[in-house]
């Protein structure tokens, strides 16, 4: 075993960064500097300290492309999605360097003679695979682009598996970076345990034959260890956590977040970093969950001012910005984000310009528009900036085009509350829930343009629209206490279901919030009911990948989906 030792430990100097000699202990302090830069708001710093070192050191390679990856998931522009993932691809192939030679790479009878390096390199080589996927799916919310990214993962998937069996088994080789190793792997098997979770069963039957399972618990507890160790991918464990806690809830579940656990996980980083444009854009988040809409807007703006380097991150400000106006009702304020966004991002200018409209149609007619502009002009260019992302268009941009081909006639019949609808699209009424206030003012909203809507004449869309407000309102009488009306209102909208003509989501998305009604009154079983009449019974409407993700993580709350497959760890 000695020779094993003496072998490791000169790999180590040689292999991780061969033509400076750098041993891996160096090449991770490096890395950890570079990151380090990164959460400070020094990026080009960070790229520049790291950029050096890509074609040799598979740490060096891995954070480089982490970098430009995050980069483009804020941007969404195809040809920073191109090359992050040209970039992680090379990576990859670094990594695979360092790798040994041989097949069976992990199997019982070999992998106790792994060097440091190559567990480190079996690490890095897994992690560059989960990203590629990442960027698959982030791409497009649609099912099949994350069977297509699962599916490509799967050698992924089985190295942490395998890894995480090997250093949990007793005699284990600890090496003096094995704190990284560890890192990596919590972080590997959180993201798949956490990620496949919130998957509908259906789809993970389809991932199933590779293996797949996902255990949302145990993913969140190992990606809370590695968020609270000291090694190179505490922050994405950390940055994970936060996505989920204060966006995937609200997305794709139920709409209760988690302030609590992020507040905590916030608290150590924003203490390191307090400048961090990353941590106080997370910090304004959390308090918007809170209903504390000042103080969120105050972060936001803070976030904005902390970095100019990165656009980007401005971007993100900005869409919260404009929701948190949204939410107080200051339709010009928020109009002026999506101006901002509209003229600077690059993700959805249909979504922008649509927003930018709906503002303007909440105004009285009489009063001035900012800078001239004309909501019905508006919404006629909706279609024309139509984008497609890796072949495919947002669901969000396809709903924003489906919604304003009403302005194409030369008589357009108004959208009622084109804003609230969409705050709805985006679970906003779960954000007001906790202000009654804020609630309260929706309600006036929706009264008036109900009494709007009865005066003026019948026309096609009249009861669709009559079925938007009654959704609308009961979430408004939810929030209020008023359970029984609330009924009544999603009752509405569930009877008119032969009428409705066009917006067909409204059905299934109401039988979700009757049952989500249901569940805080104690009627389980009729909530469960529901819900699968929901899931099985409404096929091809709009935004129905999202209402199926909510499906699911209301039944997996209530351990209630007889599809569910036995949980099982990796």
């Amino acid at each position: 075993m000695s020779n094993g030792k003496d072998a490791n430990a000169a790999e180590n100097s040689v292999l991780c960064c061969s033509s400076s000699q750098m041993t891996l202990k160096e090449c991770l302090d490096e890395c950890m500097e570079a990151l380090d830069l990164f959460l400070n708001n020094h990026f080009k710093e960070s790229l520049d300290m790291l950029r050096p070192r890509v074609k040799e050191s598979m740490y060096h390679a891995l954070i480089y492309a982490t970098v430009l990856e995050m980069q483009a998931m804020m941007t969404f522009q195809p040809d920073d999605i191109s090359n992050a993932g040209q970039t992680m691809k090379s990576a990859q192939e670094v990594c695979h360097k360092f790798r040994r030679k041989s097949s069976g790479l992990l199997s019982k009878s070999g992998g106790d003679s792994l060097t440091e390096v190559q567990l480190h390199a079996e690490v890095c080589y897994a992690e560059c695979q989960l990203q590629r996927a990442a960027l698959t799916f982030l791409q497009d919310e649609n099912m099949v682009s994350f069977i297509k990214g699962g599916i490509k993962v799967r050698n992924s998937y089985l190295i942490y598996k395998e890894l995480h069996s090997l250093i949990n088994s007793p005699g284990s080789p600890k090496g003096a970076s094995h704190v990284h190793l560890e890192g990596g792997i919590s972080f590997g098997i959180g993201a798949f345990n956490l990620t496949l979770s919130l998957f509908p069963p259906r789809i993970l039957k389809v991932l199933e034959f590779a293996g797949f399972s996902g255990d949302k618990d145990y993913g969140l507890s190992l990606l809370g260890d590695g968020a609270t160790g000291m090694n190179l991918r505490s922050m994405l464990c950390a940055l994970l956590l936060l996505c989920y806690y204060t966006f995937l809830t609200f997305i794709l579940g139920t709409g209760e977040g988690e302030v609590t656990e992020a507040e905590r996980l916030l608290r150590p980083f924003r203490l390191r970093y307090p400048r961090g444009a990353i941590f106080l854009f997370f910090a304004g988040r959390t308090e918007e969950i809170k209903g504390n809409i000042d103080e969120a807007v105050a972060l936001f703006e803070d976030g904005c001012k902390a970095q100019q380097a990165w656009k980007q991150f401005h971007h993100m400000c900005y869409w919260e910005l404009m929701w948190c106006f949204t939410y107080k009702r200051l339709w010009k304020m928020a109009y002026f984000y999506a101006d901002l966004l509209s003229k600077e991002s690059l993700w959805s200018k249909a979504m922008y310009v649509y927003m930018k409209a709906a503002y303007l149609s909440m105004l009285q007619e009489d009063e001035a528009r900012p800078f001239g502009e004309d909501e019905v002009e508006l919404f006629r260019q909706v279609p024309t900036f139509k984008q497609k992302i890796a072949g495919k268009s947002p669901p969000t941009e396809k709903f924003a085009i489906r919604k304003a081909r009403r302005y194409k006639a030369r008589c357009p019949i108004r959208l009622p509350v084109p804003v609230l609808e969409m705050m709805y699209m985006w679970n906003g009424f779960s954000m007001i829930s906790k202000r009654p206030e804020l609630t309260e003012g929706m309600m006036q909203t929706l009264v008036e343009a109900e009494r709007t809507l009865l005066e003026a004449p019948g026309n096609e869309h009249s009861v669709d629209d009559r079925c938007v407000i009654h959704l609308l309102k009961g979430l408004c009488l939810k929030n209020q206490g008023l359970l029984q009306a609330a009924e009544e209102s999603f009752g509405k909208v569930l009877s008119s279901e032969k009428k409705i003509r066009f917006d067909h989501y409204l059905v299934p998305n109401c039988l979700v919030e009757l049952a989500l009604l249901y569940i805080d009154q104690g009627r389980r079983d009729e909530a469960i009911q529901l819900l699968h009449k929901a899931k099985h019974n409404y096929k091809e409407y709009s935004m129905e990948s999202r209402t199926q993700f909510r499906v699911h993580a209301t039944l997996a709350k209530l351990k209630a989906d007889p599809e569910e497959e036995e949980d099982t760890r990796m």
